[in-house]
């Protein structure tokens, strides 16, 4: 069976959220949410919420104009039955900084945002082995095997390679033209591919 929301969303359950959490409804900002120049959807925490590091030490907030954005990622709780509500972002070290009830309740431009980033999840060629690379400095040609078969990639640069989150095994490339590629897991690529990877990591 299908897993479903609650079919009267109340904001009791709210309590159990911790602090740390924001909850995204009406009034929030439009700006709080938006997709940087690579397609990466990114939170701009307000002053007054607490940044915490690795440790889960609070950073101080210096000033109350302080905004810190995060690079994050949009989590639909029921993705099949109700892919627009109960989401979670969560940044790159699997931590959860936004909880969304209903995303339709947001602002127009976060809306969009973060369709654009659930929709990006489900459509990047997913990379399953390098094949060859034309040369060791960029820029570097590939040849790749993806999920939808073979293909080449031209990167134009290192920092085009970005991590996903904190063990650098999810990796997502963007090439020359703006086309984005991913690997899930850098462990289970062939031997081969790692060598050629490392490379350039």
């Amino acid at each position: 069976m299908t897993a479903q929301p609650p079919a009267k969303p109340s904001a009791s359950h709210l309590r159990y959220l911790p602090a740390h959490v924001l909850v995204l409804g009406a009034d929030t900002p439009a700006e709080r949410i938006q997709l940087d120049q690579h397609g990466q959807l990114v939170l701009h925490l307000p002053a007054q919420a607490n940044i915490s590091d690795e440790s889960n030490e609070p950073e101080p907030v210096a000033t109350a104009q302080r905004h810190h954005p995060i690079a994050v990622q949009p989590i639909p709780a029921f993705a099949l039955s109700a892919p627009r509500q109960c989401l979670s972002l969560v940044d790159l070290h699997g931590k959860e900084r936004a909880y969304i009830e209903r995303l339709d309740a947001l602002p127009q431009p976060c809306q969009q945002a973060i369709a654009a980033a659930l929709a990006g999840r489900e459509f990047i060629p997913k990379i399953t082995a390098i094949d060859s690379v034309s040369s060791f400095s960029t820029p570097s040609l590939w040849q790749v095997h993806t999920d939808r078969g073979p293909t080449s990639l031209l990167l134009q640069s290192e920092d085009d390679i970005r991590k996903l989150d904190a063990e650098g095994q999810c990796l997502r490339i963007t090439d020359k033209h703006s086309l984005q590629y991913q690997i899930d897991d850098v462990e289970s690529l062939p031997k081969a591919s790692r060598k050629l990877l490392a490379r350039f990591i």
